[in-house]
């Protein structure tokens, strides 16, 4: 054959690859969308935290503490922080325990999307869904409560929650990872409701028994909950002190949820 009639081997076809911002929002929308067809999630991380304040807040928005501070106020801030704590530890911790059931994460280790872009839409997805339960108990509280605050204090309050929930990410990273999807709601539960109650976002710490307040500065939600608190004026301790405690629990749960990942990932990719 002469060598005009040669031909060369088509080179490797080169697909066009999605800018990271492109996938980034089509792959939070997607996990929205998820999470707002499954009523057990989305409507549970908005009325729970109504429910709570219905019962343990709403007889006591007339009062005052020590300080001054309006009872109802540090009361929707003690749920606040408990709502946004529940979306990031039972969003992340049972979401990823159910796709590692599902073998999702083995479906998405055949596409294109960057490990790094799913758990960003994750995080986005989860900071969508603690804004909107923030939105349903301000406004219940406002309306049906009677609780006044100038409206910089209630954002103050969001901006300082959705910002400083990273260490209840890497709870539920770490319940995801460590637990399959039948064990992970138990232990969800059986972590974070104790631990809520313990930190006092359901009744003021000097009000829980003795034993309860003295191990109360030591868990991750009472420090949580001082930056709510802040906002309303009634934080008990330095923010500097909680944003340490806050760091510093980051790093052990993402250590664990590091660990348990590297395990999973061995155990099923090699």
């Amino acid at each position: 054959m002469s060598g005009d009639a040669r031909t060369e081997a088509p080179a490797a076809t080169r697909w066009p690859v999605a800018p990271l911002g492109r996938m980034l929002l089509a792959q939070s929308c997607s996990e929205i969308r998820t999470r707002w067809r499954i009523p057990a999630f989305s409507v549970t991380i908005v009325a729970l935290p109504v429910l709570f304040f219905t019962f343990f807040g709403l007889p006591y928005v007339g009062q005052t503490l020590p300080n001054g501070t309006n009872l109802g106020a540090y009361l929707v801030a003690s749920f606040a922080a408990y709502s946004v704590g529940s979306v990031m530890v039972f969003g992340f911790g049972i979401g990823v325990a159910t796709e590692r059931g599902l073998k999702v994460d083995v479906l998405m280790r055949a596409t294109p999307l960057p490990p790094l872009i799913a758990i960003l839409a994750k995080v986005i997805n989860a900071l969508a869904y603690a804004l909107l339960s923030l939105v349903v108990l301000i406004v219940y509280a406002v309306i049906v409560g009677g609780v006044r605050q100038d409206l910089a204090v209630w954002l103050d309050m969001v901006v300082r929650l959705l910002a400083g929930s990273v260490p209840f990410i890497a709870l539920g990273f770490a319940i995801g990872y460590t637990c399959g999807p039948n064990v992970a709601p138990a232990a969800a539960n059986l972590v974070y409701l104790p631990l809520s109650f313990a930190s006092g976002l359901f009744l003021p710490v000097s009000q829980l028994p003795g034993f309860v307040r003295a191990v109360a500065p030591y868990l991750p939600a009472y420090h949580y909950g001082q930056l709510a608190w802040s906002a309303v004026g009634a934080a008990s301790e330095p923010m500097a002190v909680a944003l340490a405690w806050l760091a510093g629990y980051t790093a052990v749960f993402l250590a664990i949820a590091f660990r348990a990942y590297r395990r999973e990932e061995s155990r099923k990719f090699g």
